[in-house]
């Protein structure tokens, strides 16, 4: 039996971007496969994380399958929030297949991992300064078509069905109004 080498990106994917893919790239050229760990898996409907789980895996799986980046070769899980930051690598190993190594330039992860002594890579990032789920979530609610360049073809379609807009707008109004009246 061959031992599989695998690596794992953990994002929140609120939305999917052409930087998620570059990084996938990045990662099945020192691999056999990714995991991509869908994070806060339990929010949804937020600023923040306006997307549900399930909405980013199947826009992750259509991209993937679209530019065929390696579906074949990619493994995607959701794993939900937890509140206690030293148990979070073990919470992450307890969702996921068996893998070698963690992609992600977020520093607290970083720190969590490499304390539980599991291997962590910085990937280079595409476009940061544009290509981020912050500044595509802002562009989207202000209807800016800018994030189109941003975001795959299928995440595109799969935002206008859902009519990501309209929802984060209405996110927004409850913000302001959190009582529901003037």
């Amino acid at each position: 039996m061959t031992h599989t080498k695998r690596g794992l990106l953990v994002g929140r994917f609120q939305p999917f971007h052409k930087g998620h893919e570059y990084v996938i790239n990045q990662i099945l050229k020192e691999n056999d496969e990714v995991i991509i760990a869908v994070g806060s898996a339990q929010l949804s409907y937020t600023l923040e994380n306006p997307l549900t789980a399930g909405e980013r895996v199947y826009m992750i799986q259509s991209a993937l399958k679209q530019r065929k980046l390696g579906l074949d070769k990619a493994i995607t899980i959701t794993v939900p929030d937890i509140q206690y930051n030293s148990v979070w690598p073990t919470h992450l190993k307890s969702y996921s297949p068996p893998f070698n190594t963690v992609y992600t330039n977020n520093p607290l992860v970083t720190a969590l991992l490499k304390d539980a002594g599991i291997t962590v890579k910085h990937p280079k990032l595409y476009m940061r300064n544009k290509c981020s789920g912050t500044n595509i979530r802002r562009w989207l609610l202000k209807g800016d078509p800018q994030w189109r360049k941003y975001v795959p073809d299928t995440t595109i379609t799969i935002l206008d069905e859902l009519k990501i807009r309209e929802r984060l707008l209405t996110i927004t109004a409850q913000y302001e109004n959190p009582g529901g009246r003037d």
